[in-house]
């Protein structure tokens, strides 16, 4: 039987969620920054509110309204009246000019940044710390078929967090058991929405990788998301510039690059060696980080800065790892798994959950036969996917003829012939 899923832990607020600051000096970023905030947002939209400025802007109202008070005593804003118990105000003449400046500069208009040094300290605070034990990591990967030997390989260095290697044929579910790490952690972190450097802004929050949870806290600062700890994968996509700061020419904003957006949790750096950027230049460009957890990024006018490196890096390949990194990089990565080929028991296991989790009927001794036809198409191995893409074959050919899915030796002979390449070579 398939064991059952763990239940989803339970989103808590983070330990180490900034509290809300109500002053201006509490804030850690430039007071221009603030007042830049404030007018590109009047710019945009014309007129505003204490409350619409607060949504948008995650700032306290004490904060707001200083800054309002501030702006009509310069008679950069004009009041046009009360709307229930806030003020309803737009630009003056001068404010609209101030405004235009400070637009073509920079346009970005959302939740006002947080300083690095702050960042680098709750980075620093989140840092993971888990307890594991061969049946909590099995727990982990209830849907794959693990033998406790990998296991046992794998529990340290997750316990440590460390950078990891996994190494091994194509097909034996190196990626699976990598996008899967995630699991162990039952904790919640937070992340900003955006950085501060030097008086420009990096946006950091991203919501197509972070996954955010719905809690909240008034006595927090709101410039933070309550996020799951973050997994982002990288493949053959992955170049140089994914690891620098981007700045969007038009906005004049700088998005964050992958290994930062990945700061408290993992980055997988999938089919290794197989990547745009070479491995010698992404080796080069992170062992410093890798060993200090600290990296450097570099602002358009060319002033570095540090920012954390706080991220157990996955490396996944189907090559050697001795044909892609030296001795010394390879020492940072403390943790090398092989994922072997899968054995005649463990292919087996893998058939049958297959079968189960999609209720696919199937003849006597079908394992067996699929193993048997794998081998007589060329195979050389019996590789852990070879189970699920065949029944997806099957599946497919069943749908387009029209009938139930089943697993016979006949459907599994189509099968196979679609999946292995022929050799036009071979003798006929």
């Amino acid at each position: 039987m398939t064991a059952s899923p763990p239940a989803p832990p339970q989103a808590a607020l983070p330990e180490f969620w900034p509290a809300i600051p109500d002053r201006l000096e509490d804030l850690g970023i430039p007071r221009s920054v603030v007042n830049d905030l404030i007018l590109r947002y009047l710019w945009l939209h014309g007129s505003g509110t204490l409350r619409a400025l607060h949504e948008t802007l995650k700032l306290s109202f004490p904060i707001l309204e200083t800054v309002f008070h501030q702006f009509r005593q310069q008679q950069v804003i004009d009041v046009k009246g009360m709307i229930g118990n806030d003020y309803g105000f737009t630009l003056t003449t001068g404010g609209r000019t101030m405004a235009t400046a400070r637009f073509e500069v920079c346009q970005y208009v959302g939740p006002a940044p947080i300083s690095i040094q702050e960042y680098h300290r709750v980075v620093k605070l989140q840092s993971a710390k888990v307890k594991l034990s061969r049946n909590s990591l099995r727990d982990a990967f209830h849907d794959l078929v693990i033998p406790d030997g990998l296991l046992d390989q794998l529990g340290p260095a997750l316990i440590g967090h460390q950078s990891l290697f996994l190494y091994g044929g194509t097909g034996n579910g190196k990626t699976s058991i990598a996008e899967r790490i995630l699991r162990i952690y039952q904790d919640t972190v937070v992340i900003p929405y955006a950085v501060e450097v030097d008086g420009h802004i990096i946006t950091l929050y991203d919501p197509v990788v972070h996954r955010s949870l719905p809690v909240s806290d008034e006595t927090r600062d709101a410039r933070w998301v309550v996020c799951e700890r973050p997994c982002i994968t990288v493949g053959g996509e992955l170049s140089a510039g994914m690891l620098e700061l981007q700045l969007d020419e038009s906005t004049r904003v700088f998005i964050s690059p992958a290994q930062m957006k990945a700061n408290n949790g993992i980055l997988i750096i999938d089919d290794f060696g197989r990547q745009v950027l070479s491995p010698r230049q992404l080796l080069n460009r992170w062992i410093v980080p890798l060993d200090r957890r600290v990296d450097y990024l570099t602002l358009a006018s060319g002033m570095k800065f540090q920012a954390p490196f706080e991220v157990m890096v996955v490396f996944s390949t189907n090559l050697n790892p001795h044909d892609l990194a030296d001795e010394a990089f390879l020492r940072r990565i403390q943790t090398k798994v092989l994922i072997e080929n899968v054995s005649v028991e463990v292919f087996d296991q893998i058939f049958q959950r297959v079968m189960e989790n999609h209720q696919a009927p199937c003849e006597p001794g079908a394992a067996e036969y699929l193993r048997q036809r794998c081998c007589a198409a060329g195979a050389k191995f019996l590789r852990a996917c070879y189970p699920m893409d065949i029944y997806r074959l099957v599946k497919a050919i069943s749908d387009y003829e029209g009938r139930p899915v089943r697993m016979t030796h006949s459907t599994i002979d189509r099968a196979v012939g679609l999946y292995f390449a022929k050799n036009e070579n071979a003798t006929e």
